[in-house]
């Protein structure tokens, strides 16, 4: 029941740089191979249909590999243990652009779309994993990721981002082993990279993507993306369950200090139509600091009403102790509200209005509030070809868009997306 489907995240200096040819050669050849592997072994499978059309982001928060999943047999000549593992993938390609005409060519205070008046392969994932069902199943899950949008953002450092901060367009997504214990109804342990379970949105996979194109200002700058540890589960009941993690930190493959970070979540369902999501999590996370905590506390809450109307909200908080300067915390907080509407099985609407309080400029470099409003048309064309468009306007309370040659408090753009899942 946590969000599934990724340094401070997402600054515009991070989002823009550019990588040689030359960074990580042999990672780059090791994730092609991978690739071209996968690649060969889903061709001999069947796949599975898409997502149905009115299941929001929200309710595809579950772990994607706790589910059992119908098997199809391989091609004869491929070993017999094969046959357990199941492979997905997912395509997103999209253009965005900017109203402001930025001379840079950059969206300010974006999370992926970040190049303006472009067409992008953002990001190609290919999922292999056996999933861990019942007591004493083991399993695992391997998403690997290439693209121009997606991995060089999500990349934890140490892990496809070197220690000057620099990213390249390859990466792993997720990279977890799983067992079962025994105990009750099952005690689920993971141990190795996983997708963080803060917040409504996630980065978007086979097994779940955003209502909206774009992400939202608490995405990409109030929370981490991924985690790099060990994580319990246990379903308290059909009403309740509860996550607990150690972790090296927020985004971080190996650690940046000699402490780790702890994190956990209850997740309940008091009733059918809505869901409560509360997290919090607490360690050291800047570089060689053990002793100054960050803190963030985040909640989620889902409400359906009907087959055709969903909606939700995100909350969350954080602070980071004598970020500011000696004796002075940095504080962040805000809030998203989210609405879908199901017009018919091949259509749907939807908006999100947020806001983001960066008071002591700790997120995004700069002391300020932000808010946004979007909306999203989406049109399903197949059970596996999904478009959208979003039409987008940022605020801030200071001058800090690029518009022309100068700077504004505002920022539309516009943004067309197609998804390809299999």
């Amino acid at each position: 029941m946590n969000r599934w489907d990724s340094m401070p995240r997402c600054t515009a200096s991070r989002l823009t740089s550019s990588w040689p040819e030359s960074m990580f050669p042999w990672r780059k050849r090791a994730a092609f191979l991978a690739a071209v592997a996968l690649a060969g072994v889903c061709a001999s499978a069947p796949r599975p249909s898409a997502a149905e059309d009115n299941a929001s982001a929200a309710e595809r928060t579950a772990p994607a590999d706790s589910a059992g999943t119908s098997r199809s047999p391989l091609a004869i000549g491929l070993p017999a243990w094969l046959g357990e593992v199941s492979f997905d993938g997912f395509l997103s390609t999209s253009f965005s652009y900017n109203f402001n005409r930025p001379v840079s060519g950059t969206n300010q205070f974006r999370v992926f779309d970040f190049d303006d008046n472009t067409f992008k392969l953002d990001v190609f994932e290919l999922v292999a994993r056996k999933p861990a069902v019942k007591p004493r199943d083991s399993g695992f899950r391997v998403d690997l990721t290439l693209g121009s949008s997606i991995p060089r953002v999500a990349a934890s450092a140490g892990l496809f981002r070197d220690e000057t901060g620099q990213a390249d367009d390859i990466d792993l997504h997720q990279a977890f082993v799983s067992w079962i214990a025994p105990a009750g109804s099952g005690l689920r342990l993971d141990f190795g990279k996983f997708i963080t379970p803060f917040g409504y949105e996630v980065i978007d996979g086979y097994d779940g993507w955003n209502d909206n194109a774009t992400r939202s200002i608490l995405f990409g700058f109030a929370i981490p993306f991924t985690h790099v540890g060990t994580r319990v589960s246990y379903t308290l009941s059909s009403r309740a369950a509860l996550m607990a993690m150690v972790v090296n930190g927020w985004d971080v493959a190996r650690d940046n200090n000699r402490s780790k970070s702890v994190g956990a979540q209850l997740a309940l369902t008091p009733a059918n139509a809505f869901a409560l999501y509360l997290n919090g999590m607490w360690g050291p996370e800047r570089s060689g600091n053990d002793a100054d905590a960050r803190t963030l506390l985040d909640a989620v809450a889902t409400l359906k009403s009907g087959s055709r109307l969903t909606l939700g909200a995100n909350a969350g908080w954080g602070t980071d102790r004598d970020a500011v300067a000696p004796g002075s915390d940095a504080v962040w907080s805000g809030a998203a509200g989210y609405l879908r509407l199901v017009v018919n099985p091949s259509f749907a609407l939807i908006a999100r209005g947020e806001f983001f309080d960066d008071r002591d400029g700790a997120r995004t470099g700069i002391v300020q509030s932000l808010d946004e409003f979007t909306i999203t048309p989406e049109l399903r064309l197949t059970p596996h070809v999904l478009v959208r468009a979003d039409a987008r306007l940022d605020r801030s309370n200071h001058r800090v868009f690029e518009k022309n040659q100068g700077l504004a408090r505002s920022q539309p753009t516009v943004l067309l997306d197609a998804l390809y899942s299999f």
